[in-house]
C-alpha cells in the first residue's frame, strides 16, 4: 500500500504518456489511493503572442475537443475514473500546481526527457513543476537516451 493518498499524473497525450501513467498506477496499486490525471492545453496566444490580429477561438476549440476525447480514451485504457480526469487551459506548470492544490495531492508524477545544458536552461514542464510544487514530485524518465 502506498503512503500517497492522492496522486496527480500530468500527461501531454504523447506516446510516452503511457510510461508516466504506468509508473503512477504502480504507486497507487493496492488500493487506498486516488489517481487523478491532468492534461494542460497551452493557449495558442501563448505560442504566437497576443499581438497577432487573428482569431484563434475556432482552432482553440478544436484542439480542446480533440484533447478531451484523447484524454477520455487514455483514461479508459488506464482505468481512471471520469471524475478524476482534468483538462485545463493555461501554462502547464501553473495549472498542474493549481490542480495538485485543488485535489490536495501529495504526489505529482510527470514525464521528463532528461534535458541538460541549453535545453534545461530554456525550461521544461517537469522542471517547472518540481520547483513550484508543495508536495512530492516524481519525474519519470521517458524516451530514448542517446
Amino acid at each position: 500500500m502506498s503512503n500517497y493518498k492522492r496522486v496527480l499524473v500530468a500527461i501531454d497525450l504523447s506516446d510516452e504518456s503511457s510510461e508516466v501513467a504506468e509508473r503512477a498506477k504502480g504507486i497507487v496499486a493496492g488500493g487506498g489511493s486516488e489517481l487523478h490525471i491532468i492534461h494542460v492545453i497551452e493557449p495558442l496566444s501563448f505560442a504566437y503572442g497576443v499581438d497577432i490580429p487573428m482569431d484563434f477561438s475556432g482552432l482553440q476549440d478544436e484542439i480542446q475537443s480533440q484533447a478531451t476525447e484523447q484524454l477520455r480514451r487514455f483514461s479508459e485504457q488506464n482505468a481512471i475514473d471520469h471524475d478524476h480526469q482534468h483538462i485545463v487551459l493555461g501554462r502547464p506548470e501553473v495549472e498542474i500546481h493549481a490542480m495538485a492544490e485543488e485535489i490536495n495531492a501529495d504526489l505529482i508524477v510527470v514525464g521528463s526527457h532528461g534535458r541538460y545544458g541549453l535545453a534545461l536552461l530554456m525550461g521544461s514542464t517537469a522542471n517547472g513543476v518540481l520547483h513550484g510544487a508543495t508536495c512530492d514530485v516524481l519525474a519519470v524518465r521517458v524516451g530514448k537516451s542517446d
